[in-house]
């Protein structure tokens, strides 16, 4: 039987193209890591403030981000490349930084739904007043937590999910946050979005297990070529046909990977730069012109059709308590519908003259971002109601779009930096995950069949699950397509490896809540 050391070895002859490869990532990576400075540098040349400290906690805050995207490499990207690695279609070195260049590619088409899909969990509170204490301790604590969690599962070579360990986070900081202010109307985990998460979450490995088995079955009885049902051979690669297959399902997976899971990063990077640096990045300075003017004719349209809906009940006092209120009960409230009027006619009155909304005064700029994320978030209660007719939908939701896209943009230089994080991770954590996908979960090694097979499932699941807007995890899927194809083969699994995989998942929920929790407690003291 194979030995450990011989799956993940690097044949003599690739130790030479290895250098050259770490040579070329290493020139990525000082390029990439200039291109972000720089840009992040002359985004925060607009800020006037000569204080000190809020770009002191902003470089922290990046720098613990990026450790949890670097993390994430040691996981998620360490499974894409596992196959090609295990089954010597590509040198280790050279499939690491392939990962990486399509992980980037992934990251850099990605729309940044699937980042605010993640961040929309978190208390709205937490959200509107991020650049706070409590704002502060809700980040460090999810990021933290998760960091902490993947690295303990990574040392013993137990693929786990950076998704699911985020979600938990933010579970955790929901929970906490609401038994800190037990009193208060202060909201915690909206169960609601959480839910559909959980959906993508739990289904995606399900559906790995079939899918993939399926496709194995199928392959066994349509296509006779016997090579591609053997496991590897030493480090001989496989013949030329299976090798092109490998490598195009891992440039599959990992561009998939790029797009759904960079975006979880992307979203936390985004509430620090918003906490922080409001100035900079509370509002999408590429919405200009005519969009302003869109804006502003919608926003009057928007108006009447709320006032249609017949509520009068007086607004007494901010009307963003009253849809804070109905967005923490997940309910319209009487008087929502014209405290939303009045927000509206206050955004609009800071938005819809300027020639773009880079030219709205920077001390404006957090608050009117604020409003915006209100009224958007509000906005699918009153879509709701009964009686809306075509016209009036179509009208809130193209309202509801254009304030999306004036506070949902994620900067090219955050994907930059997120991309090179995830690739850094890669190369030097794939060691231990190689291991499990190819040896340890079925009895029998991983054949290319069986490989490909998995990687195929993998991709197309995490390319639909893009399309939804919904987190899924690429270790969950890939690890439960694997031993899906271990079963259609007959091979048998390894049920030791996979009650640990099981283990992983089942603990990870409430390892993450815990850690989460605690950490945002401490921290809001420490705060």
């Amino acid at each position: 039987m194979q030995t450990e050391a011989a799956a993940v070895a690097v044949s003599p002859q690739s130790q030479g193209s290895g250098r050259l490869f770490g040579l070329l990532f290493g020139t990525i990576l000082l390029i990439g890591a200039g291109y972000a400075g720089l840009h992040l540098v002359d985004d925060l040349s607009v800020v006037k403030s000569h204080a000190t400290a809020p770009f002191i906690l902003l470089g922290i805050a990046l720098l613990i981000a990026l450790g949890f995207e670097f993390v994430n490499g040691f996981h998620d990207t360490a499974n894409a490349v596992a196959t090609v690695i295990y089954t010597n279609s590509m040198p280790a070195n050279m499939a690491v930084i392939w990962s990486g260049v399509f992980n980037f590619l992934g990251v850099l088409t990605s729309s940044g739904a699937v980042a605010f899909t993640v961040v929309s969990l978190l208390p709205v509170e937490l959200i509107l007043q991020v650049g706070g204490h409590a704002g502060f301790a809700m980040v460090f604590a999810l990021l933290l937590a998760a960091i902490i969690w993947n690295l303990g599962t990574w040392y013993f070579g137990l693929p786990n999910s950076s998704s699911h360990t985020l979600i938990g986070s933010i579970i955790g900081v929901g929970l906490a946050n609401q038994l800190i202010a037990v009193n208060t109307a202060t909201s915690g985990v909206d169960w609601g979005a959480a839910i559909n998460v959980f959906k993508g979450l739990i289904f995606s490995p399900i559906a790995g297990f079939i899918l993939a088995g399926l496709l194995m079955y199928v392959l066994k009885n349509l296509v006779k070529i016997p090579a591609l049902y053997r496991a590897p051979e030493g480090n001989k690669p496989p013949p030329w046909p299976i090798r092109a297959l490998l490598v195009l399902t891992c440039t599959g997976v990992s561009f998939s990977h790029g797009s759904n899971d960079g975006q979880k990063g992307m979203g936390l990077i985004m509430l620090i730069l918003i906490g922080t640096v409001p100035t900079a990045y509370a509002l999408n300075g590429a919405v200009t012109g005519g969009q302003v003017k869109t804006f502003h004719e919608v926003s009057v349209e928007t108006r009447q059709v709320l006032i249609g809906l017949g509520d009068t009940t007086p607004v007494i006092g901010d009307p963003r308590n009253l849809i804070t209120k109905a967005i923490q009960q997940h309910a319209l409230l009487p008087g929502t519908a014209p405290a939303l009027v009045e927000l509206i006619a206050e955004i609009d009155h800071q938005v819809g003259n300027r020639p773009s909304l880079r030219s709205v005064p920077q001390d404006q700029m957090g608050n009117v971002r604020n409003d915006i994320y209100l009224a958007n978030t509000v906005i699918p209660l009153v879509l709701t109601q009964p009686g809306l007719s075509t016209e009036q939908t179509a009208t809130l939701t193209t309202w509801k779009g254009l304030g999306t896209k004036a506070i949902q943009f994620i900067p090219l230089w955050v994907k930059v930096a997120v991309a090179l994080a995830l690739g850094l991770g890669t190369m030097v954590g794939w060691k231990r995950i190689v291991v499990t996908v190819g040896e340890k979960i079925g009895k029998e090694h991983l054949t290319y069949a069986q490989g490909a097979s998995a990687e195929f499932v993998a991709m197309g699941l995490i390319q639909a699950a893009d399309m939804y807007h919904l987190p899924v995890s690429t270790t969950h899927v890939l690890t439960s397509g694997v031993a899906g194809t271990m079963a259609a083969n007959g091979s048998g699994l390894q049920w030791s490896t996979v009650r640990n995989l099981l283990m992983a998942w089942v603990l990870t929920l409430p390892a993450s809540i815990l850690l989460a929790g605690g950490l945002y407690i401490a921290l809001r003291h420490l705060f």
